[in-house]
């Protein structure tokens, strides 16, 4: 063992390496997104309270150094549809982070949020509501996963005038989107050591649309026999939430369930304040507040200057180690549970009375 240390000492002191050489790697390396080089991501602030939450992602961003640069534009919810450039932009850079867009209730504007998922194929949103530490709600050891079908269902946006007076709405449900959802769901029940995939449906009266939705969940739950996998009627399924809340892992949905039950375990887990949230395809991803995405806050919010920034940072630190940059993403995920936790920087709906920037100061500092 020694003379054969002397003698892979003696070479390489007889060619000592240049410090001018190129570092060189291994032949399988493979670069990915996280490897160190900056990433570019679309940024859009949205409406009302959508530019100080994304103002304050942008701040701590630049304190902790986070490898990302932003790609700013400005969308409206009363636009007619989202600018094509802004669509070339996430296509170009994969990862968007968004405010919230407002979408007019009635009339003829659709959802912005519905066109940029049906565009960019944005298939699955995924809600983590789980308990923060510090922070008093009526249920404890509350960690559920909604997982929501995104493109299809009552949001299709299929409806027209049959006659005047009698208005028809089309619920589409097709076997490619349940079966697609219901493998990522399973799939990230696997990946995350999680032990239950419950399928929420209404297929006791809609027995051909949810009913496909189930025959779908059940094909795919036959290859995971290490995860169980259970069926609940959505009504049933709210009051549940209501009730014993930890009863629940990960939850399937189809569109519109999947939005009522998420805002439900939110407000249940601590407010949809602090619920981090992003919605993904194939190919791209949108990180956003978790739960009430077209909520844009009120005017008073907005001239006070004291909407809550924890939903969207925490996003953030989803975007972050979507990104493969699990380092920035658990400081900044510390140090916002740290604030919180502490109690001392918290907004109105925390109970509080902070405003946004002070609560991004808290978080600065926390990092430090």
């Amino acid at each position: 063992m020694a003379r054969r240390s002397v003698s892979i000492l003696n070479r390489l002191l007889a060619n000592p390496p240049s410090p001018f050489t190129a570092l060189s790697r291994s032949i399988t390396y493979m670069p990915r997104p996280g490897d160190g080089a900056p990433r570019t991501v679309t940024l859009i602030p949205g409406d009302g309270i959508g530019p100080l939450v994304t103002g304050a992602v942008e701040q701590v961003m630049e304190a902790m150094h986070a490898p990302v640069h932003f790609e700013r534009y400005e969308v409206r919810g009363h636009m007619r549809k989202v600018p094509e450039e802004v669509i070339e932009s996430v296509k170009r850079n994969k990862v968007c982070l968004k405010g919230g867009l407002a979408t007019p209730v009635g009339g003829g504007v659709s959802s912005l949020n519905m066109q940029l998922r049906k565009e960019l194929d944005i298939f699955a949103s995924l809600v983590n509501c789980i308990n923060v530490p510090g922070l008093a709600t009526r249920h404890e050891n509350v960690d559920i996963v909604v997982i929501r079908e995104n493109t299809e269902g009552e949001y299709s946006g299929l409806e027209h005038e049959v006659v005047p007076g009698v208005v028809e709405s089309l619920k589409v449900i097709t076997k490619f989107c349940s079966e697609r959802i219901a493998r990522y769901a399973f799939e990230y029940a696997y990946l995350n050591n999680r032990k239950k995939v419950t399928a929420v449906h209404k297929a006791n009266i809609m027995k051909l649309a949810d009913g496909l939705f189930l025959e779908s969940c059940r094909e795919v739950a036959k290859n995971y026999p290490g995860i169980t996998y259970n069926e609940i009627i959505v009504d049933n399924c709210c009051m549940q939430l209501v009730a014993k809340p930890e009863q629940f892992d990960v939850m399937v949905t189809p569109n519109l369930y999947g939005n009522l039950v998420a805002n439900t375990a939110a407000g249940i887990a601590g407010g949809t304040g602090v619920m981090p949230g992003g919605n993904v395809g194939a190919e791209h991803a949108i990180f956003e507040q978790g739960a009430s995405t077209g909520n844009v806050g009120n005017d008073k919010i907005v001239e006070q200057k004291k909407a809550n920034p924890v939903a969207l940072l925490l996003s953030s630190a989803m975007m972050l180690r979507h990104l493969r940059f699990p380092t920035f993403a658990d400081r900044l995920e510390n140090a916002v549970k740290q604030v919180i936790q502490e109690g001392k920087c918290r907004t109105k709906d925390l109970g509080g009375d902070c405003t946004t920037q002070e609560v991004v100061d808290a978080v600065i500092a926390a990092l430090e």
